[in-house]
């Protein structure tokens, strides 16, 4: 059977066409037989069993019993945060020499390419969320190494909200479903917690700038956010930043734009990815690090570790390390996309944590939310599995590997995996002393680097356009908590925003006055 182009006044794009080209790749070769999830053959898949026309069905039909029970359980837990996202593949390649700074093998030679995955995400919808809401957008890469995984988490922003990972579900809590009415976004929950914590400043500015809404994943910076370590072959440390520069530009979308393509294509950018990927237009991304030495840290004028602020440049100028290209779209998007699972925890040798609370948490987060979306052996599944693994643990649920008969227990006189030596080399010595307490670090400086931003890095449109987007947000608040976001945060960052946002509110439809 051929697959002629048909005349439409529509135009149809690769994700259009896709059910076509698996057509015309299958060609005329026979058709497959329908075989349950076990391969048995499937003599006719259009009716259940039943006695007669109109009797009952039979229990006995256990090629309805398959197909009903697996669709029952096609769906796993979506994500608490970053639900909805895009991803492909591609590779990462070495252009500039880093071995001075650390021994990771991944950049261990200019030209060296690495395999790699990339997820896209927004952080607060849900599955079925429209992709031009504002919102953080995830930006996540793993990297298939010969030191097996290295996940690198990161958003489009370099901040991020709070700054201490004990806050982070409170947080999100803020910009999810109010769990009475549930209705999204909860205006009062949202700037009740901002107005309360000034560290959540900086983020807030970026959300509500113009790229609070990108106007394609190709067209975003991307930042690993927290602080890492390096350790080179001499055993020298220095803490590091990730960032990824979009080699495509910058292009976001306004609040009224963003409003209109939301109902128009909900999946805007989700389908902008596919497209630009299976048309051979392959997004690429310039990958730099900032080093920061032990020495400087306890120097700086602010905490290095503070997820809400920034490594300025001018002190800690962005060094090229090489280039991340995407260049093949996912075969099954809910096998390589929806089951994938970046996890903080997963380092390579020359690649550390650092003193960061937040990475400190994200540590254990990100890989029991996987334990629980997905299992135990998640990383067993194709798109998480490193190139070999060699341990101790065995079983569990969907156990696919099980290292056959290699001993199960350590020490052992059976021939089973030991210590890695470059791996023991490489890992640092860390001094540390202090009182074991509980410090709550939010009254750091939070206002120098958001009025940076706002005075030196924004233009009056800018301006303009980041008091409008907070007024369409901030006046649907109570009016005790308008004022205390103005009094208390935006004035601080600059009284010219605090008055651009208050005539804004005044000038916007009335709310009801609400004492707290």
């Amino acid at each position: 059977m051929s697959y002629p182009s048909y005349k439409s006044s529509l135009v149809r794009d690769a994700t259009s066409n896709q059910l076509l080209e698996y057509a015309r790749e299958k060609g005329e070769e026979e058709k497959e037989s329908i075989t349950t999830s076990a391969g048995n053959p499937v003599g006719e898949k259009d009716a259940s069993l039943t006695v007669g026309y109109s009797g009952p069905v039979l229990l006995q039909d256990w090629v309805l019993i398959d197909i009903l029970s697996h669709f029952s359980r096609e769906r796993i837990p979506e994500r608490v945060v970053h639900a909805k996202g895009a991803g492909a593949f591609g590779y990462f390649e070495v252009t500039h020499d880093i071995t001075q700074y650390t021994a990771a093998k991944v950049f261990s030679e200019i030209g060296k390419k690495t395999p790699i995955a990339c997820r896209f995400s927004q952080v607060a919808g849900e599955m079925g969320y429209p992709d031009t809401v504002r919102d953080v957008r995830g930006f996540a890469l793993k990297f298939y190494t010969e030191d097996g995984i290295w996940d690198l988490v990161g958003n489009n922003f370099p901040v991020f909200f709070v700054k201490d990972s004990i806050l982070f579900p409170d947080f999100i809590h803020t910009v999810k479903r109010n769990p009475k009415t549930h209705i999204r976004p909860d205006y009062d929950m949202f700037w009740d917690f901002i107005s309360l914590r000034a560290e959540s400043t900086h983020t807030m500015l970026m959300m509500f700038s113009d790229r609070g809404i990108p106007n394609s994943y190709r067209h975003q910076h991307g930042y690993g956010v927290n602080t890492f370590a390096f350790v080179n072959a001499a055993g020298e440390f220095n803490y590091v930043k990730f960032h990824w520069m979009s080699n495509q530009g910058i292009a976001n979308l306004g609040s009224a734009e963003a409003e209109r393509v939301a109902g128009n294509d909900p999946e805007y950018l989700i389908r902008d990815l596919y497209n630009n990927i299976e048309n051979g237009n392959y997004p690429s991304w310039s990958f730099y690090i900032q080093i920061m030495t032990p020495e400087q840290a306890a120097k700086n004028p602010y905490d290095p570790f503070d997820d809400t602020k920034v490594w300025l440049h001018a002190d800690y100028p962005l060094i090229p390390v090489g280039r991340l290209v995407l260049n093949k779209n996912p075969k099954s998007y809910f096998a390589e996309v929806e089951q994938i699972a970046f996890d903080v925890a997963h380092l390579i040798p020359g690649i550390e944590p650092s003193p960061d609370r937040m990475v400190q948490g994200r540590l254990f987060n990100y890989g029991d939310t996987h334990r629980y979306r997905i299992g135990v052996n998640v990383t067993q599944l194709p798109v998480n599995s490193p190139f070999k693994v060699a341990n101790y643990s065995r079983d569990g649920r969907h156990t696919i590997q099980s290292q056959g008969g290699a001993p199960v227990y350590h020490p052992n006189s059976f021939r089973g995996p030991e210590d890695d030596r470059r791996a023991r080399a490489l890992a640092p010595v860390l001094p540390l002393h202090g009182d074991v307490k509980r410090i709550d670090s939010g009254g750091d400086d939070n206002f120098t680097q958001p009025g940076l931003l706002y005075r030196r890095v924004m233009n009056e449109g800018e301006k303009q356009r980041l008091a409008d987007n907070i007024v369409s947000w901030l006046a649907r608040a109570n009016t005790v908590i308008q004022e205390r976001t103005i009094t208390n945060i935006l004035n601080k960052v600059d009284e010219d925003l605090g008055r651009r946002v208050r005539e804004g509110i005044n000038n916007s439809q009335p709310h009801a006055t609400v004492d707290l």
